[in-house]
């Protein structure tokens, strides 16, 4: 992955968490690591544990589908779901698990303007 990549991937999971926070999700991890990938967000939503999958393009990019959380397709949600049962049972045998009352799966995507500021966000609730 390139620098540009990793940055613009960087600030559009940061805009993300911002947005989430605001609706009152409190954010438990980002860039949570397990020994099989990386999750970008973990948050509790009232009960509800969600992992949000984060998605970021640049404004007029002609590379890609037209909307950010397109690029969340059937593959990566197998790995996220993965890497959630990963984080899970991490967090069960270190005895540190959030209480939560259901498991939830959301996508943010992103859209930046060449100043890096957001031109479009649109987040998925349960995207899958």
């Amino acid at each position: 992955m390139t620098v540009t990549r990793l940055r613009t991937g960087r600030i559009a999971e940061a805009r993300a968490a911002e947005h989430l926070a605001s609706l009152g999700y409190r954010i438990l991890a980002r860039n949570a690591r397990t020994r099989y990938g990386e999750l970008d967000l973990v948050a509790l939503d009232n009960r509800a544990l969600v992992f949000v999958e984060v998605k970021a393009l640049r404004a007029g990019s002609r590379v890609g589908p037209e909307r950010a959380v397109l690029w969340v397709t059937p593959r990566k949600q197998l790995q996220v779901r993965r890497l959630a049962a990963a984080w899970m049972a991490a967090r069960r045998e270190a005895g540190s698990a959030p209480r939560y009352a259901e498991i939830r799966f959301d996508a943010v995507g992103v859209v930046l303007d060449r100043d890096d500021q957001v031109v479009d966000l649109e987040h998925l609730v349960g995207a899958f």
